[in-house]
Order: structure tokens, then sequence, then C-alpha cells
């Protein structure tokens, strides 16, 4: 709340609800509203503490009931509270497509098939549960917004790319040593897919508010193109690492490679398993004592104003694993559909991922970058 101006906290009612809780608590808490057409922007999830056997994304049925019931609860308490939208906007993200399994096709298009026959998926289950809600009341109409890797700041900043590369950058920077892309060179030269967040509250308020874009998805991702190769430079430079960021090494054989699904068993549905090459972990470098060490003294340096650790044990596989599946991912996600609808949202994402730096900065997570502004991709 401190990050927006005294005019626009004056318009914002804070409930605390524990969605968790049975629908009729939530339904009391929903009492409060009086609007007679109220707008539904729904994007509370979960994130169940991956154990020591499971990997990152892979505890999918621990994912889909906490989920599930988060949504599920919400809409049964909607009914409780005789509360009826006029418009319920859901987010999932990329993930509705596959690309955890391996080859998609190639931009994601919101018309695509979802590939439910693979595994579980709470999108999947929301999603599901909405267009049931809908169904029941024809007065409400839905839509569903998928985001990509989110740039943005977040107090519980769990599984975001942009705090975390903050922190490896200036962790590298603390040490004098450069950053090092944990990637091959085709996940470092090849298109990433960001999504930032205040772009993609923008698109959801136009696809709500439109009545052409009542029960329909839609992609939500920055409007340039980007790069590791890009961001990585930006983020030495933020930290002041006079050593910069390192691209990847040309001797194949220093790269660890994982082969995804292929054929029947990726959402493609055809063709080769999908290779990733990886000359190091992300993960490995958290659990490394001198990077928690070197995190330390910066937090003491602060002088008590950083007051968040990522390298804590309890959340460290969740985020340090989580940006190994980053730094390999190579995604084109198409925005056609919200273009030819009139969409003409922008924003250059080096420009806001700096921006949510310095407010993750503001909320104690960073340490301030030593620059005063972000280069742009001009």
């Amino acid at each position: 709340m401190n990050l927006l101006s005294k005019e626009q906290q004056s318009r914002i009612q804070h409930l605390s609800v524990d969605f968790n809780g049975c629908p009729e608590d939530v339904a009391q808490a929903l009492g409060v509203v009086q609007e007679a057409d109220p707008y539904v922007f729904f994007y509370a999830y979960m994130q169940p503490k991956t154990e020591e056997h499971e990997g990152v994304w892979r505890n999918v049925d621990k994912l889909v009931e906490v989920n599930g019931r988060l949504f599920s609860s919400f809409l049964k308490a909607l009914d409780i509270a005789q509360v009826v939208p006029k418009r319920i906007l859901l987010q999932t993200g990329g993930k509705n497509y596959g690309l955890q399994f391996g080859r998609t096709p190639q931009p994601l298009v919101e018309s695509d098939p979802q590939p439910r026959h693979l595994e579980p998926n709470f999108y999947y289950v929301q999603e599901d549960d909405l267009q049931d809600y809908c169904r029941r009341h024809p007065q409400t109409s839905w839509n569903i917004i998928r985001p990509c890797g989110v740039v943005g700041s977040a107090l519980k900043a769990q599984m975001n790319e942009t705090y975390l590369l903050c922190v490896y950058a200036a962790v590298q920077a603390h040490k004098k040593e450069p950053m090092y892309f944990p990637g091959d060179w085709t996940s470092w030269q090849g298109p990433v897919a960001l999504s930032t967040a205040r772009l993609t509250g923008y698109l959801s308020e136009w696809a709500a508010i439109n009545d052409a874009c009542k029960d329909q998805a839609y992609n939500a991702i920055d409007s340039n193109s980007m790069t590791h190769e890009r961001l990585w430079v930006e983020l030495a430079r933020w930290y002041g690492n006079d050593k910069g960021a390192m691209s990847p090494p040309e001797d194949a054989s220093q790269f660890h490679r994982t082969e995804l699904k292929g054929g029947k068993d990726c959402p493609l549905g055809h063709g080769p398993p999908l290779i990733t090459a990886s000359s190091y972990s992300m993960l490995d470098w958290a659990q490394k004592q001198c990077n928690k060490d070197a995190w330390k003294e910066i937090m003491e340096a602060s002088g008590g104003n950083i007051t968040a650790n990522p390298f804590a044990e309890d959340a460290m596989k969740d985020n340090f694993g989580f940006l190994d599946i980053c730094c390999s991912a190579i995604v084109v996600v198409s925005m056609n559909k919200a273009k030819m609808q009139g969409w003409t949202g922008f924003v250059d994402t080096i420009e806001s991922s700096f921006q949510a730096a310095q407010e993750m900065v503001d909320m104690g997570l960073l340490p301030p970058p030593v620059v005063d502004a972000a280069c742009p991709l001009v």
C-alpha cells in the first residue's frame, strides 16, 4: 500500500480473507460489497512446499488441491453472500500450454488445445469452475488472463524471476565476480516471454470492461522482444559489477543436458524430445555457503533496511529451482488476439524490471541499484 499515493489508497478497502477457510466465512467478509454489478479480479495463489524428492512444479496434486480449493471456496462464497459479479477475471499463466513438459506449438496462441491428458493442472480446474459458475449465472461473464514470467514487486516474492536475478546480481557484485549465465547460447540469445505486472493489470482492466472481450482468454506479455543476454548485461550494470555478465561457454562438453518429453507425451504431440542445457545450477549456487554469507553481509551493511532472506532453507528450492527453469526456457507468445481487438499497451521490459527492483528496495527485499535509471532497448 505504501507504493500508492494517499489518493489511491483512499479508494481501496482492504479485507483480510482466508480463502482456505469455509465458504461461509469468506461470504461473511464479502457481505460488505455494495456494488450492483461488481467486477472480480482473482489472483490468489499458494505454492505448497516442494519436498526433497519433488522437482519444482512436480507437486501437481498438492497444487491442484490447494489452489482449486482457493477458487472454488470463493465462488461458493459469492452464492452464499448473494453477490453476482458482472465479470470474473481469473489470472492463470503460461503453464496452461504445458511448457513444463516439452515442445509446444510456437508461438503460444489462446486457441491452442490444452494438454489436459498429460498431467493435472490447477489452471484447468479453476477454469472449469469459472465457466460452470457463469453457466449457472448467465448475467456473469468471464475472462482468463495468461501472463508468463511476471515482472513485478511483492513482499512474498516466491518464484519471482526479477527479484531472484537482482539477488544474484547483487551477490556477484559484492563478491566482485561476474554474472555467469547457467544456460547455453540458445537460451542466452533466444526469446524470453516476460509479463510486466502493471501492464498485465491494464490489459485485465481493458478486457474486463469491454463487452467484445467477454468469455475469452488472453495472453499477456510485454510487447517488445527480450533476451536474457540483454537483461543480464543490464542487471550487472545496475549493481555496479565491473566484470559484467558472462556469455555461456562455447565448449559443449561443459553442459549438462536434460531431456524433456517428446512425441505424443509433449503438448505438440509429435517431434523429438526438447533438450535443455546448463553449465551449472542456480539452486546449487544458492546452496553454497559463500553466497549465503555474501547476502548476510549485504543485509548487515544495509543497516536493517533489508529484511528478507531468499536463501532461507524453507524457500530456497522453490525460489532458485524456479530460476533454473526460467534460464532454460525459450518461449514465443502471440499477442495477436488482444491487438486485433484494439489493445495497444506497451512497456519496455528493462525499464519495468528496474522499477520493480526499486519498489522491492522500498519493501526491504533488495539493496538499491547504484544507477539512477535503466537503459531501455532503443
